[in-house]
């Protein structure tokens, strides 16, 4: 074995955080050698084991000789041809995963990965609670910065170091007047009303004054930015540069968290993901889901065209596996008003089910999914919101057998493909509270507004956007989600970001009734339109 290839093994195990002792490295020098791996594809060889290696629960940071036989036979278990596979059965596969029943995981300093809360989850919260939830988005986005090219060093000998990016913490800049530094923080306003940025150490005071122009995407008051500047005698930051944090890759992720089951459904790993794409691809191809945005119920034509929409189905035999509908529900707010208003509230639910209920196709094979919007009657108005209240809703219950109430957000775990749906008008509130650096936004930066980078939903001030703080993991995007439905009064669009499907349906009723459809085969939207 030369050392080249000894080389390359230590690397790829130190990239998951394990050390190899002599007997762990002569076993895998052994394996590449029974199976004539070629030089070329050492790297890929081992990483796959190293993967599988890092997801075992009693996985130690040193690698243990029993452990990994054990992944080893595993991996060889998978690559031998078995009995006829059975066809994938989409609903057995099929989740709904409401906010409020997904497990708590934090990030420990300590242990430098995830750790499930064990104390009770409430919606208080409390002082604690509302410092971790930040700490938690702060800590999450920088382990992911670290292990970003740019920032990472080789374990081998290069000449990249030279042009590695160190980040520094507020703290570091004590004493250093008249040195550059780059700081990862939350960009927010000091009780003097001052721009600053803040991390777990303290924070500094911003001078933009000398920035041309910030990176691509929005800022906004809670964001999180990388901020490079030098440091003055004033003790001010002189921001020369500011940018997003760069965006870590569902696969990334996954393969260094895959045996986390952050969904509360069962953890898969990468291969069976892999396994259950090709199979979709090949077995599903045809099977879909509809989204549709502000399904107003109290407008005339909102039945009309869910009525041509079913029609259209049962005439083309395109019946789709998930119907979901986002709120509002109401063209206007309700919560105010008074009995008759509640009253027909109630009555629009119940002549939505009765319609449903007319295409007994569509009620026997569909599933629906009740998204409540900002307008919509729940338990409570803050982030995550529960449900629609089961009092407007017992009509659509006894009508229709695949129904569901969901919390805003909520989530559809399909095979290894995680769906991300929530209704809220983020747009708008973002807009109203960007921090005044970047005054000419493109429709570039309006598109993609920056949630993917900030690894969650409502990157913003608690102050700007009420958060319940013990399910702020409810809000979390980390690891990246397959899909995410960003259901917004903001106009129609769709785009993929490393790796992320993003779109939104828009509003259903209008110059024509409009939605979209998903198809998990593709992992791709399209525009639906019933003239």
């Amino acid at each position: 074995m030369t050392d080249g290839r000894q080389l390359t093994i230590i690397k790829v195990f130190r990239k998951y955080s394990h050390s190899l002792g002599p007997d762990a490295l002569q076993l895998l020098e052994e394996i590449l050698e029974r199976h004539d791996i070629a030089d070329n594809d050492v790297e890929f060889s081992i990483e796959t084991i190293a993967r599988e290696y890092n997801k075992q629960d009693d996985a130690a940071m040193k690698v243990s000789l029993d452990i990994l036989r054990r992944v080893y036979d595993a991996l060889q278990d998978q690559g031998n041809p078995g009995e006829a596979e059975d066809l994938l059965d989409p609903d057995s596969h099929l989740h709904f995963v409401d906010a409020f029943e997904m497990p708590s995981w934090h990030w420990s300093q300590e242990r430098g990965t995830f750790e499930k809360s064990s104390n009770p989850l409430t919606v208080a919260g409390s002082a604690d609670s509302r410092i971790a939830a930040v700490r938690n988005r702060l800590h999450i986005i920088k382990q992911s910065i670290l292990r970003n090219e740019h920032f990472s060093p080789s374990t081998l000998p290069s000449r990249d170091r030279e042009h590695l990016v160190t980040l520094k913490s507020t703290k570091q800049l004590l004493g250093r007047a008249g040195e550059r530094f780059l700081l990862l923080g939350m960009l927010a306003h000091n009780k003097e009303g001052k721009l600053c940025v803040e991390d777990s150490d303290g924070s500094v005071e911003l001078d933009l004054s000398k920035m041309d122009e910030p990176g691509e995407g929005l800022y906004t008051e809670g964001c999180f930015a990388l901020v490079e500047g030098e440091y003055n005698e004033d003790g001010i930051l002189e921001v020369v540069a500011m940018g997003q944090p760069p965006c870590e890759d569902r696969e990334t992720a996954r393969s260094i968290y895959g045996h986390i089951d952050f969904l509360g459904q069962g953890s898969t790993s990468l291969l069976e993901d892999s396994q259950f794409a090709r199979r979709i691809r090949e077995e599903l191809s045809d099977l879909y889901f509809f989204f549709l945005s502000d399904v107003w119920l109290d407008h005339p034509q909102t039945l009309v065209g869910l009525q041509k929409m079913f029609d259209n189905c049962i005439e083309n035999s395109f019946i789709p596996k998930v119907i979901v509908m986002c709120g509002n529900f109401t063209s206007k707010s309700i919560i105010q008003g008074g009995g008759r208003d509640i009253q027909r509230y109630q009555e629009n639910f119940d002549s939505l089910a009765d319609l449903i209920a007319s295409y007994p196709q569509i009620t026997r094979e569909t599933y629906f999914v009740f998204v409540p919007g900002p307008l919509d009657i729940t338990g409570n108005s803050t982030l995550p919101r529960r449900p629609i209240l089961s009092t407007f809703t017992s009509h659509l219950r006894s009508k229709i057998p695949k129904v569901r109430f969901t919390s805003n957000p909520c989530r559809l775990k399909f095979f290894g493909q995680e769906v991300v749906i929530f209704r809220e008008d983020t747009m708008a509130r973002m807009l109203r509270n960007t921090i005044g650096i970047k005054p000419n936004v493109t429709g570039e930066d309006l598109r993609r507004y920056s949630i993917l980078d900030q690894s969650h939903l409502t990157p913003l001030t608690t102050h700007i956007q009420p958060v319940l703080p013990d399910f702020d993991h409810a809000l979390r995007l980390y690891p990246l989600p397959t899909t995410v439905i960003l259901a917004d009064k903001y106009e129609k669009y769709k785009l993929t970001y490393s790796g992320c499907h993003v779109f939104n349906p828009g509003g259903f009723v209008g110059n024509s009734f409009s939605f979209s459809t998903y198809c998990p085969a593709e992992r791709s939207s399209e525009e639906g339109y019933v003239i």
